[in-house]
């Protein structure tokens, strides 16, 4: 997944500090929860309340947003398919750090296209890629739309919206799915605590 980097003279400095170490030390293992589904379908709000779930346990979790990513590391990035793409794997790069220090990642990110998902899934360590797809009806995504979004992609003032004129490809064999629409917030989170639990994360 990573890009060849440009510089030639850097050689990965090992730490003396073993995964083992860091999950002794915080009582849990690491993973990345990777959610994805169109916008509005709840990423970000069941993202954070999972990691108050797990803060509440004592464990070390933390969510990155897209928007809140969008704001400085890849402030750079725009939403063409190329940059769509970089975006993903800067994320998946960041997410692949935060683990190696003991932090249970969760991500919320439209995160559109199946091989930038998958590309990020190779690079984290095997069983501590839990990809979460948050399956939620378009046309709901829209009632719920509190930035006002799709009202102004179906207005041609927002190109490559997802959904709308950008294609949204969805996992074939998600992790987890949640049914957004049909369950309340609580039912949402305990199914991710659930299957966290299950695999031995917590």
């Amino acid at each position: 997944m990573a890009a060849e980097p440009k510089s030639k003279n850097i050689v990965w400095s090992e730490g003396h500090v073993t995964r083992d170490e860091r999950r002794t030390l915080l009582g849990h293992r690491s993973a990345t929860v990777w959610f994805t589904g169109l916008s509005g379908s709840g990423k970000s709000t069941i993202a954070t309340a999972v990691e108050q779930a797990l803060i509440k346990q004592g464990k070390v979790s933390y969510v990155l947003d897209g928007d809140n990513v969008r704001m400085g590391l890849n402030s750079n990035l725009g939403f063409s398919p190329d940059d769509r793409t970089e975006n993903i794997r800067r994320i998946g790069e960041v997410s692949k750090l935060f683990n190696d220090a003991g932090v249970i990642v969760l991500t919320a990110f439209i995160s559109p296209y199946r091989e930038d998902r998958d590309k990020v899934r190779d690079a984290i360590p095997d069983g501590e890629f839990v990809e979460v797809l948050v399956d939620c009806p378009l046309e709901e995504c829209e009632k719920r739309d509190v930035k006002g979004l799709y009202k102004k992609a179906r207005a041609g003032e927002i190109p490559e919206f997802t959904g709308i004129s950008a294609p949204y490809e969805a996992p074939e064999k998600p992790e987890l799915v949640i049914k957004s629409a049909e369950y309340e917030l609580a039912a949402c989170v305990q199914q991710v605590m659930d299957d966290l639990k299950q695999r031995g994360v917590i």
